[in-house]
């Protein structure tokens, strides 16, 4: 279980424009007309990873991509990353005066989704979090221990800034195909989860093992929608106590909602299409009308 654990998170062919570079970390790709959705990557990924997202609903939104700090070839900074990241994506909003933004995040952008959300309540229209959830670790397994989880993030953190780059790609790869069904998604989205900073990816997996917001997203005012993934689970019984996990990482928001797929892993939004279009869909038409 404890490899799944850390197999979790290990995790634009429209013309784009760059958001004004100000001092943020992270990078910003702007397409479409409307109102505005910001997309956050996971765990060492790129911005292309939304692009059937894009595609799909790119007649209605404004669509903001975000590029974290050391993945995907953005450079790579100093200090905290996660903490960081969510203070600037607050500046971000309020400098660019979105309104009520949507969150769309995938996995530790999921979580970063949940932070922003607590600590700036009544700046975002709401949050769709696609199989990420405000503290990883209890996800798999409630009773686990705090300094268990710390152990871990530290150890997978100095070993992966101990990997050289074809160690790197080699082991983002066997994640990867863990979490996504199609082999040929997998290499698309290793094209640019490779070209990741393995010390960046390792500090901000550490932080999120070190990060729990399970009581602190009670501050959240916006509608979540949690979508979670569900191929692994065989069984009736299997799928609903995981769907009775999902649901309680987040039982403190007022507004929230879980629906799980059946079919997909932890990539959603490449697994199952169908579900996540339709479940998107039907969010942002309620908290985003024209």
């Amino acid at each position: 279980m404890n490899l799944r654990l850390a197999a979790i998170y290990f995790a634009i062919l429209m013309g784009v424009a760059s958001a004004p570079a100000a001092s943020f970390s992270f990078l910003v790709k702007v397409s479409g007309k409307g109102r505005p959705v910001i997309l956050i990557p996971g765990l060492g990924c790129g911005p292309e990873v939304w692009n059937s997202t894009i595609s799909h609903f790119d007649s209605k939104y404004e669509f903001h991509v975000l590029t974290l700090p050391g993945f995907a070839g953005q450079p790579a900074i100093k200090g905290p990353i996660l903490s960081r990241v969510r203070d600037e994506i607050t500046d971000y909003i309020k400098t660019n005066h979105l309104d009520h933004p949507v969150i769309i995040g995938h996995s530790l952008g999921a979580t970063l989704a949940f932070w922003v959300a607590s600590r700036a309540p009544k700046l975002l229209g709401g949050v769709i979090a696609v199989d990420g959830v405000p503290w990883l670790p209890a996800l798999m397994d409630p009773t686990i221990d705090t300094k268990v989880v710390a152990a871990q993030g530290t150890y997978m953190s100095e070993s992966m800034a101990r990997m050289d780059k074809k160690a790197f790609r080699a082991a983002t790869k066997r994640s990867l195909t863990s979490m996504i069904s199609d082999p040929k998604d997998v290499e698309w989205v290793l094209n640019t989860s490779a070209e990741s900073d393995p010390t960046s990816v390792g500090r901000a997996m550490a932080e999120m093992y070190a990060t729990d917001l399970r009581n602190e997203v009670k501050n959240i005012q916006c509608p979540v929608l949690l979508l979670a993934e569900g191929a692994f689970f065989n069984t009736p019984s299997a799928k609903t106590q995981a769907l009775a996990n999902y649901e309680s990482q987040i039982h403190l928001v007022p507004k929230h909602v879980v629906r799980m797929s059946t079919k997909a892993r932890h990539f959603i939004m490449l697994d199952d299409p169908v579900f996540f279009f339709d479940q998107v869909g039907t969010f942002l038409t309620a908290q985003l009308p024209n």
